[in-house]
């Protein structure tokens, strides 16, 4: 991308913005005001069957505003950065506060709690890519996993999507800063046909440096070996069993979990977890820690959404739940301290076990291992857990056959509770970082 801006430009202008919006808060009466603006520009291509299906480029700006008066709280936000826009949404927002409703939790994050130190995180690698290089890798991408066998037999396209942005947060207690982050990736989508069987699997790389992507010739041929080793799933009887999730879809096990300890959901008493503080959750060998200040990785920030400074900390420890995770109003609301969880969590790690995936299959003996889930069928407030599944049938600790159309249940304390092993193969490419994880029994419901 050429029209790169200046960093340094760019960096002045908005905390610039932001003290603008806050100077032009307290104007207009508010007694207090957090401000933040962030700008993204990026570039997005596809292409399928080795031709180009689209090619965009982003440019998004936006800023939000919340007011206080007194108790009472409003927001706005917008898209334009004007100083009109600015003036108009400052009205807005005092607007909404003034008819709001008295909140005695509502209001700005103790002084204290604000961040002070910033440390160096290594979040910013842009990606000097123009779309023709861009296309040229995700045809790359594309004809590797194509090429990989006669039974690859059509494409959903490779995508390839670059993105740079700086966001600054401001608040009327002086708190004032701003940093840049990147993040790209590449993707490819396969369909297998064998006989009358056909299914389709994917795989991706992200990063926030394009140095730290897979390559794609690399993508591509994961995408293929993925699709080609569901082709001939067959459905299941109903039994119990242990049920092996693999390492991409074992974040999804601890997001529920992180969802239950989330101060929203426990002082709305919508959680499985209440009053489970101090509690063992886990089995004693589970360690599940937050950790903000990883150099590079997805999840890491010097503060949270409020300017609240992020620390590592343990949310299990020995299996023993030892915190919640909570934003300034929803520790307020429970008589507690925010955790510098406004917005969610940074870098959730569990502690891998010894084994490898090949060894936690061994360790399984006969069960199902998960490869992808389907469906929303959670409940957080009774722990119950049912979802659409397919995977791969395992007996004497080898995959046998894939599977399909079969559905796993379980209550999700007990599940949490029944974990066995936790592998060493670990998916960094996102927020949460686990290996697979082993649940001694579930349902698994078939024909």
């Amino acid at each position: 991308m050429n029209d790169k801006p200046d960093m340094g430009e760019e960096q002045a202008r908005l905390l610039g913005l932001v003290e603008d919006l806050l100077r032009e808060a307290k104007a207009q009466g508010a007694s207090g005001a957090e401000a933040a603006i962030s700008v993204d520009r990026g570039l997005s291509v596809s292409a399928r069957l080795g031709e180009v299906e689209t090619i965009e480029h982003h440019c998004d700006q936006g800023l939000g505003l919340t007011v206080y008066i007194g108790q009472r709280k409003g927001s706005a936000s917008s898209t334009d950065l004007s100083p009109q826009s600015i003036r108009d949404t400052v009205a807005a927002a005092c607007r909404i506060a003034r008819y709001a409703a008295e909140d005695e939790y509502a209001g700005l994050p103790e002084p204290e709690t604000l961040a002070t130190a910033f440390p160096e995180l290594d979040l910013y690698h842009p990606w000097d890519l123009d779309a023709g290089a861009a296309v040229a890798l995700a045809i790359e991408c594309e004809d590797a996993g194509r090429q990989l066998s006669p039974e690859i037999s059509n494409s959903d396209g490779a995508s390839l999507s670059t993105h740079q942005g700086f966001r600054v947060l401001g608040n009327s207690l002086g708190f004032l800063h701003g940093y840049a982050t990147s993040r790209h990736s590449l993707s490819c989508a396969l369909v297998g046909q064998r006989g009358d069987d056909m299914q389709r699997d994917y795989w991706y790389t992200s990063a926030r440096a394009a140095g730290d992507l897979e390559p794609a010739a690399a993508v591509g041929r994961k995408a293929a070996e993925r699709t080609l080793r569901r082709l001939e799933g067959r459905s299941l009887t109903t039994r119990q069993c242990p049920v092996l999730f693999s390492a991409e879809v074992a974040s999804g096990l601890l997001g529920h979990f992180i969802g239950a300890i989330r101060g929203g959901n426990l002082y709305r008493k919508s959680s499985f977890l209440l009053d489970c503080l101090g509690k063992p959750v886990f089995p004693p060998f589970v360690q599940l820690q937050e950790q903000p200040h990883l150099p590079r990785a997805v999840g890491s920030a010097p503060y949270d959404s409020e300017g609240v400074a992020t620390r590592s900390k343990y949310l299990v420890k020995d299996g023993v739940l030892c915190s919640y995770v909570l934003s300034t109003y929803s520790a307020r609301k429970l008589g507690m301290k925010t955790t510098g969880n406004a917005g969610g969590v940074h870098n959730l790690v569990i502690e891998p076990g010894r084994l490898d995936l090949p060894g936690l299959l061994a360790a399984m003996g006969t069960g199902l291992l998960v490869t992808e889930l389907m469906g929303q069928g959670v409940n957080l407030v009774t722990g119950d857990y049912s979802r659409g599944a397919a995977g791969f049938w395992v007996e004497n600790g080898e995959i046998q056959y894939p599977v399909e159309e079969i559905t796993i249940a379980g209550n999700l304390r007990e599940m949490l509770a029944g974990i066995v092993a936790v592998g060493n193969d670990v998916d960094g490419r996102g927020n949460t970082r686990t290996g697979s994880v082993l649940v001694a029994n579930m349902t698994v419901a078939g024909n």
